[in-house]
């Protein structure tokens, strides 16, 4: 099969290039090669004549989309608009990575592939009418929404919190922000599990379990050998910032997990493996 991946040198392109590429052919798309922002990419795109396009490239900056809203809808949602019209002109299917925040947070147990989406900021707006756009022009898709993705290598969350830590000698940590901590490498032999199933439709893949941003972070301190390190509890309301995240956005992998038989196993394994790849 030859496979299309946009953003393909971000973290998830990366881990999908490894892994897809020994079954597949694969051509990287990604800046400033490739702005799938621009409408010529999409001859450009669909003149490759691709039997897959993975859409993996998205503004992920949260808070940067909320302070510029345009910047977010012309990356996620025009920019993807402009892929499914290339898979259409291709007659190739296409797979779209979207995200947890699609949901508004208002839920206290883990959102249903049928679970209405609500977005309540800029980011999973400009992700959600992505979605639709997708919905609008094609009949074989998946979409898959994930959450709090880290890979090996690269500006990752774990990464970040470790070189905090070494700084500051104290950190704090949302307890109300929850998710599904999701590492690459798993999702991305998920992703090849799916293809292979031709199941289209909306799926939801992450590792198993939920964490919220406290738990998340005092975990990587503990393999990092940093445990000593004092970690406070907060809420989202001691930190003003641009965007308004949802306080419980977990998803549930109904599809995956009991009717294709694609599970990922617990974060907390997948956090001791990323520690042990570095």
């Amino acid at each position: 099969m030859l496979i299309a991946i946009t953003g393909g040198r971000g973290q998830l392109g990366r881990t999908l290039e490894r892994v897809l590429g020994a079954q597949h052919q694969i051509i990287i798309l990604d800046l400033p090669e490739c702005d799938v922002t621009q409408s010529r990419e999409i001859d450009r795109i669909a003149a490759l004549k691709p039997d897959l396009i993975i859409h993996a490239a998205a503004l992920t900056d949260v808070d940067g989309c909320a302070r510029d809203p345009i910047a977010a809808y012309r990356a996620n949602a025009l920019g993807t608009h402009n892929v499914a019209l290339a898979c259409q002109r291709a007659h190739a299917t296409m797979l779209y990575i979207s995200t947890n925040e699609v949901f508004d947070g208002a839920q206290t147990l883990p959102y249903r592939e049928f679970d209405p989406p609500r977005a309540r900021n800029p980011y999973g707006a400009s992700n959600l009418a992505g979605e639709r756009a997708i919905q609008m022009l094609l009949d074989r898709f998946y979409i898959v929404r994930i959450a709090w993705l880290f890979a090996p290598g690269g500006n990752n969350f774990p990464k970040k919190i470790i070189e905090l830590a070494r700084q500051r000698g104290a950190l704090t940590g949302v307890t109300d922000e929850i998710a599904n901590p999701t590492y690459a490498p798993d999702l991305a032999h998920a992703l090849a599990r799916l293809i292979e199933t031709r199941h289209y439709g909306i799926l939801h893949l992450t590792n198993a379990g939920i964490a919220s941003r406290y738990d998340f972070i005092a975990q990587i301190l503990k393999h990092a050998g940093l445990a000593h390190i004092p970690l406070t509890p907060r809420t989202l309301a001691d930190y003003p910032r641009a965007s308004t995240p949802p306080t419980y956005s977990a998803l549930a992998n109904i599809i995956g997990a009991d009717i294709l038989g694609i599970q990922l196993r617990p974060w907390q394994d997948a956090l001791e493996e990323y520690f042990k790849s570095l």
